[in-house]
């Protein structure tokens, strides 16, 4: 048996994050906020540009760079074209999940106190 993986299947986990950014279009710069984060991709609520289009996200004094894969009118979806393994957003996002995972409530934890499904909180 042939293990098939769906087209929209994510290889990331997302992770719930509060992070203003600034976002650099062709020709204007947004104020947004993601609120969704992986290495691969982000959710922006508050700014939205045409699907497919290309941008920066500025934060930190960074720059990432991202393509538009979907947009509403008051958030869009971004995919990194480069996979977060660095920076300052990707140090949020593992600083976010680190305390995500001390701040599991007790009923999820087993005798040993690690979060079910993983091997330990490092």
């Amino acid at each position: 048996m042939t293990n098939f993986r769906s087209p929209t299947a994510r290889s990331h986990n997302r992770t719930p994050v509060t992070i203003d950014v600034l976002v650099n279009g062709v020709l204007n710069f947004i104020d947004g906020q993601i609120t969704d984060l992986s290495e691969g991709g982000a959710r922006i609520d508050g700014a939205s540009m045409p699907a497919r289009s290309r941008c920066e996200i500025h934060y930190a004094g960074e720059v990432t760079y991202a393509v538009v894969m979907w947009s509403e009118i008051d958030r869009m979806g971004v995919r990194f074209p480069y996979e977060l393994t660095h920076g300052a957003l990707y140090n949020a996002l593992r600083n976010r999940r680190r305390t995500t995972a001390t701040e599991a409530p007790p009923a999820f934890l087993n005798q040993r106190g690690a979060v079910f499904g993983r091997r330990g909180l490092s």
